[in-house]
């Protein structure tokens, strides 16, 4: 693979792929966006970025590559509506689900808000390997596969746009790993390099060369689902592609020029702006007469150096005044020492990913006394550690705190399983260790678990223990249990494929507390917290070394 890139390579923000052609070319402009998660109060800063862009650069397409749900309290309020009301007000272009679009699905009611943001929308919504055919709530939504005539707030395959008298075809990728890290339901996600080809073969048979992929697959994220230079260098035909998932900045675009084979292609050119709304992408890509890649150019603009809007600003003010309210509401508890979330990216030697932590311990035993409380039989709880996501600080507590640490609204739900079932479960769990896994499981007090990391996967659980009546007792796989854990976990989600059958097979309750609730309830009761990992989860081989030392 051959990739220039910019300060790895030619050192300039240009990017030339080959000297322009005699005959006319056409440049095309596109800002873009990924990875807000929430960030509604970007968007003022988003918003002068952008007019300061399209007075530099002149007008182009704004596309956003997904995952606007998820992660604060602006969410939490208001499900997406706010941030809406911001992408209207800039005027975007087209957008792609990515996978956190799918986080509050209801294995009853479906996906009722992201059909309502959807719906808001004054943009197209594009998914070539999303169906949403068989989920009721966006039967009213569905647009047909390629349309050259989108219609604002419906679902395509793809479009195609006109942009300075050339057609533009544009069409959307997510990520299939939606279906283990988030709560699709009805909506199926298909191989994202056979839809991809499908998409332009359509294009090009209306005769359209400028093609254009949106996607949430990430920068360079696990080849096992694929990323954007995977796509760029398998699938021809791509010009651009414009990404998010990774929070990847690529300051200024790479260009892929060699296939999967090491061959010379046509170019394709990949882009994203990071996360949070920091920053703004802008892409420049120059065409020849036959629509293949000359030039690219681009840079990130990062927003925060830019003053807010006042017009955004001014629409921003109510959001914010709700979300203050109940962000500052105290709970009636006190943490007596900060429970971190550690995680190895950030210098930890240790991670909620990985390993036992304090506050994993208090959601875990906050799940077990809400599910006590309706099921007494019920002998443990787990908390997959991918929905942990910030740490509690020292101090009194508000419901703003916890909201942030558990921001995904999952429900207490309550699994019959079998002791080989909880066994496979844990092996699950422990596949990756001691790298980090979001389906790591912290456990309730009076679990637990003895494992060996060095082991092979699917055999490093050494035992697994729970407090019965009193006594410590070694799960018997041929027993039954009662656990309990989040909806998302218990239907499968983070790969925990024993569980999802179980869930499947009709051995599940969703009792209905929320997650952020379970440890407000929990921390009340204590008045005053103070957690320390005490042993719950112990890797065998990590303890051996220390021992050593």
């Amino acid at each position: 693979m051959h990739l220039l890139r910019y300060g790895m390579t030619l050192g300039t923000a240009l990017l030339v792929v080959a000297p322009a052609a005699n005959a006319d070319t056409f440049t095309l402009t596109l800002f873009h966006t990924n990875d807000l998660h929430g960030r509604t109060d970007q968007y003022p800063h988003l918003m002068t970025t952008l007019n300061e862009a399209r007075d530099t650069y002149g007008e182009g397409l704004l596309l956003d590559a997904g995952d606007i749900f998820s992660g604060t309290l602006y969410f939490n309020e208001f499900l997406g509506q706010d941030a809406l009301t911001f992408m209207n007000l800039m005027g975007y272009d087209a957008f792609v689900p990515g996978n956190h679009e799918f986080d509050l699905g209801d294995p009853e009611e479906g996906h009722q808000a992201l059909a309502a943001f959807f719906e808001g929308a004054e943009f197209p919504i594009v998914g070539a390997n999303l169906d949403f055919s068989a989920a009721p709530e966006f039967a009213e939504l569905l647009g047909e596969s390629l349309s050259a005539n989108a219609q604002e707030g419906h679902l395509y395959d793809g479009i195609i746009v006109e942009y300075s008298g050339e057609q533009i075809g544009i069409f959307g990728l997510s990520t299939q790993d939606s279906e283990t890290i988030s709560s699709p339901g009805q909506v199926s996600i298909s191989d994202y390099r056979q839809a991809a080809e499908e998409m332009v073969a359509g294009f090009e048979a209306q005769g359209v060369n400028k093609i254009i992929a949106l996607t949430h697959l990430g920068y360079d994220s696990d080849p096992s689902v694929g990323n954007d230079l995977l796509l760029a260098q398998h699938v021809e035909g791509i010009d651009v592609v414009i990404g998010g998932h990774s929070h990847t900045r690529v300051v200024s675009p790479t260009l892929v020029t060699e296939n999967h084979s090491g061959e010379p292609k046509a170019p394709t050119a990949v882009g994203q702006a990071g996360e949070y709304g920091q920053h703004l992408g802008v892409m420049q890509v120059t065409f020849d007469v036959n629509g293949v890649v000359q030039n690219v150019s681009g840079e990130l603009l990062a927003a925060d150096e830019r003053k807010a809007d006042p017009e955004a600003l001014a629409m921003l003010a109510p959001y914010t005044e709700a979300i203050e309210s109940l962000r500052d509401q105290q709970v009636g508890a006190s943490v007596i020492s900060e429970l971190p979330n550690p995680r190895h990216g950030h210098g930890d030697a240790v991670s909620v990913r990985a390993n036992e932590t304090a506050l994993g311990n208090l959601i875990a035993d906050g799940q077990l006394r809400a599910a006590q409380r309706i099921e007494p039989a019920t002998v443990m709880a787990i908390q997959n550690s991918g929905g942990i996501r910030e740490a509690l600080p020292k101090g009194d507590v508000t419901v703003g705190e916890l909201i942030v640490v558990q921001p995904f609204g999952n429900r207490l739900t309550l699994l019959e399983v079998t002791g080989a079932e909880l066994l496979e479960t844990f092996e699950i769990a422990l596949a990756n260790a001691p790298e980090e896994n979001g389906g790591f499981l912290q456990v309730s007090s009076g679990t637990e678990l003895v494992y060996d990391s060095q082991r092979p996967a699917g055999e490093r659980v050494i035992s697994l223990e729970v407090n019965r009546e009193g006594a410590m007792q070694a799960i018997n796989p041929e027993n039954t249990y009662i656990i309990a854990t989040n909806n998302f976990t218990a239907a499968g989600g983070d790969s925990h494929a024993a569980l999802g059958a179980a869930y499947e097979d009709g051995r599940n309750t969703i009792v209905g507390n929320t997650d952020w609730e379970m440890l407000r309830d929990h921390i009340v009761e204590l008045g005053e917290v103070f957690y320390q990992p005490e042993g719950r989860i112990i890797d065998q081989a990590q303890h051996g070394q220390a021992v050593e030392e």
